[in-house]
């Protein structure tokens, strides 16, 4: 019987029990051990009365058959708390039916249990060993017995043979039944494991990416900020000359400082570390996308790029975040369907800046490099997506290939290229064109 999501058959036998109140293996094995008696009580009280037509001592030890087949299945409360006990009631009860009833077969499944036993708690060769010699033990007692009773030949052959083909089997079930725990024991194990390994991957590739956050942040910050220094200095200088001007440029810093702080709220409680580098390079966007494209190139993919609409400046942190999902979109079609061809399209729109990212299906000749698979690139996008307020689908295309799907909202404002917002100030110290 399969058990559900591969669990051991004992497993899910023992959660069952536990429901119903039997906790621990004396208690499921004494009524294991209740279970056998009434089942092979009725089948000896079946066997002799159908023998006693023939055979007219049968109905004499009837009464005795019966006691000693309930001992022998009791026996089996003991298979785990004393194994060796209950080998020796199990054949010594044997031994007596078939002294009892020499011309008569009658067999419980105790001996089949107990033989299951020392394979499921026994190494094999180990195993093999004892339910040899405890059938040995039964042959030569059941022997003994049927030459003490004067049967013929015939009985010994049958109740010798029988010992050893019972033995034999129940260990090689045990056995069996053994080696099928170890593997699913093994199987979960191993799944248990991947799964971790899958999570720390993603934690780590999360990780990595704030880090890379943190630093592109202080590149943001400064971005904003250094445009707010020198629209300060102009107000200053406007203060006395033009105060019309110098109001809005006020009201220009009040916006670009809010603004600035809206953009450091998001990161903020996204990141975890505290990056020490102080980097001043210019942070990729947009813009850098036909470098990226002719990098994947050099590389060897079949890239395509499009744009359509009219490039507006973004926000730096949305403008980076477009950069990197295509940067991590190009690297995961190149690991995961390598040779295909890529089409890379960015729609410029009133209200949004759309990217889509779609490869073809791998080339039937080429596989995939070997690598660490588990999604941790699909969670730093979405997290990407996430930290300004867009929305990232993925999914594979009607045919074979797949798809990455950002959309970044524009709120419609005039963001130039200094990282600043509305009117600019001129070199002269005015506001405005």
């Amino acid at each position: 019987m399969e058990s559900p999501r591969g669990v051991a058959p004992e497993a899910w036998w023992a959660e069952r029990l536990s429901r119903l109140g039997v906790r621990g293996p004396a208690a499921r094995d004494l009524l294991l051990a209740v279970a056998v008696t009434v089942l092979m009580v009725g089948v000896a009280l079946a066997t002799m009365t159908a023998a006693a037509a023939e055979l007219p001592g049968a109905r004499a030890v009837l009464p005795w058959i019966v006691l000693v087949v309930a001992v022998q299945s009791l026996a089996l409360a003991l298979r785990r708390v004393r194994l060796d006990a209950c080998l020796a009631l199990v054949v010594g009860t044997q031994v007596a039916i078939v002294a009892l009833a020499p011309d008569v077969s009658v067999r419980t499944v105790a001996a089949l249990v107990a033989g299951a036993t020392i394979g499921l708690n026994l190494p094999t060769g180990r195993a093999l060993r004892v339910a040899g010699a405890v059938a040995l033990a039964e042959a030569a007692g059941t022997t003994v017995a049927i030459t003490a009773r004067g049967a013929g030949g015939d009985a010994v052959l049958q109740h010798g043979a029988s010992s050893l083909l019972i033995w034999g089997a129940a260990v090689l079930i045990g056995t069996y039944l053994a080696t099928r725990r170890d593997h699913l024991r093994l199987v979960q194990e191993r799944a248990a494991q991947l799964e971790r390994e899958r999570d720390a991957r993603v934690r780590s590739a999360v990780a990595e990416e704030r880090a890379r956050l943190a630093r592109e942040l202080h590149d943001v910050a400064a971005h904003h900020l250094s445009g707010m220094v020198v629209q300060a200095a102009a107000v200053e200088r406007l203060v006395g000359r033009d105060p019309d001007a110098a109001r809005a440029g006020a009201a220009w810093l009040r916006d670009q400082g809010r603004e600035t702080l809206d953009s450091l709220r998001q990161v903020v409680g996204l990141l975890r570390g505290d990056d020490q580098q102080d980097g001043t390079a210019p942070v990729p966007g947009v813009a850098a996308l036909p470098d990226l494209v002719r990098g994947a190139r050099d590389l060897g993919d079949t890239v395509e790029l499009a744009e359509v609409g009219a490039p507006q400046a973004l926000p730096p942190l949305a403008d980076v975040s477009v950069y990197r999902v295509a940067q991590q979109a190009l690297t995961n079609a190149r690991q995961h369907a390598p040779g295909a061809p890529v089409r890379v399209h960015v729609e410029h729109a009133r209200d949004a800046v759309v990217l889509d990212v779609v490869n073809g299906a791998p080339l039937s000749a080429v596989r995939p490099a070997p690598g660490e698979h588990g999604g941790a690139g699909l969670a730093v996008m979405r997290e990407r997506a996430a930290l300004v307020g867009g929305t990232l689908d993925t999914g594979p295309t009607d045919d074979g290939g797949w798809r990455v799907r950002l959309r970044v909202p524009v709120d419609g404002a005039a963001w130039h290229d200094d990282g600043t917002v509305g009117e600019p100030v001129g070199d002269d110290g005015t506001v405005g064109a």
